[in-house]
């Protein structure tokens, strides 16, 4: 039986960890438990596409402008007469998206029936927030060492390279639930001289695409709960809200003030929930 309290808890754990390197995935997969889902219901499953979309449309409000600029339907900014695509500077496109997107849906695809059944369980999860922040931090400390040479300040200074090297080890996160999508793509991209800043972005930024890609799937693959109605109406509108506003937020804030959050203490939050879950829940 799903309650209200159930909608607003799931709502807000997804717009607060969509987006930050701490796992969503893993954290709806731990808090299904807490409230007592050890295997979730069907209509809980609709419910976490619901609140999955809310989080799209939030992140795709906040790039709104960049979204355009990629489909070459912004405005162009005029100077002495000359527009900015009349210079030659490198600017983010469709290949960039593609290179950072194909592979981990390709290898999500293909693999998408043994991940189910292995990856989406309390025990897995553990271990991958341990060795996604293990991958963080020593990311992060390299990074800080200034033996990574930093190559792109902004999202269109990316180069297609880099590009492509985030995409591949974005793979990890779609093979591994808890190992975070946006953990691996901010450490991968500043492994490969990519900003902090910039990594973010694009982390960001190519999460729209690869998130509505895999709502739409589970969506037709679950098409079937959405036409029988079982599920309230109020329940599914109260999740999407929360998980919205939440979401914008938290993206919001995150950019706004991305120095002080270094990968070192999500990798410690991490490391701390996998701990207290393992002994006061798992044991």
């Amino acid at each position: 039986m799903l309650h209200w309290f159930d909608s607003i808890i799931l709502g807000i754990v997804e717009g607060l960890t969509e987006f930050l390197p701490v796992s969503s995935t893993g954290h709806m997969i731990l808090t299904n438990k807490l409230l007592g889902y050890e295997e979730a219901p069907e209509q809980l499953k609709t419910f976490e596409i619901v609140i999955q979309f809310a989080a799209i449309l939030a992140i795709a409000i906040v790039y709104r402008h960049k979204i355009l600029q990629v489909f070459g339907l912004g405005p162009k900014q005029a100077v002495r007469g000359l527009s900015v695509d009349a210079f030659p500077k490198r600017r983010l496109n469709l290949i960039h998206v593609a290179l950072g997107i194909v592979p981990p849906l390709g290898v999500a695809y293909l693999f998408r029936d043994t991940i189910k059944e292995i990856g989406f369980h309390a025990a897995p999860v553990l271990w991958a927030l341990v060795a996604g922040g293990i991958y963080m931090w020593v990311t992060e400390a390299l990074y800080d060492s200034g033996k990574i040479k930093r190559t792109a300040e902004t999202m269109d200074d990316i180069s297609y390279k880099q590009a492509l090297l985030i995409g591949v080890l974005q793979c990890v996160s779609a093979l591994w639930p808890g190992f975070s999508r946006s953990g691996s793509t901010i450490a991968a991209g500043m492994l490969g001289g990519v900003s902090y800043r910039a990594s973010a972005d694009f982390s960001f930024f190519i999460a729209i695409p690869i998130m509505t890609v895999a709502t739409g799937y589970e969506l037709l693959s679950n098409i079937d709960n959405f036409r029988s109605g079982d599920i309230d109406l109020g329940f599914l509108l109260t999740g999407f809200v929360v998980s919205f506003f939440v979401a914008w937020i938290v993206v919001v804030a995150f950019l706004k003030a991305l120095q002080r959050f270094k990968l070192k203490y999500f990798a410690w939050y991490r490391f701390a929930l996998a701990a207290l879950f393992y002994l006061f829940i798992m044991r």
